[in-house]
């Protein structure tokens, strides 16, 4: 489970970096008062937040 281990960890790790990137966007289309984007993208990144904790978990309860 090592090398699975790893490369979870690797998609945990990416998932965070889509987290910030997608918060990013979101936050400029509110402030471009592109509330339908804001709004979507915004949905996307709860749900992506929540597969991200439930991975981070699953990670960490493997080591």
């Amino acid at each position: 489970m090592a090398t699975d281990l790893a490369e979870l960890s690797s998609i945990s790790s990416t998932l965070e970096q889509l987290l910030g990137r997608l918060g990013a966007m979101a936050e400029a289309a509110r402030q471009a008062r592109e509330e339908d984007v804001a709004s979507e993208l915004f949905t996307v990144e709860r749900g992506l937040a929540s597969a991200h904790r439930r991975l981070s978990r699953m990670v960490e309860r493997a080591r």
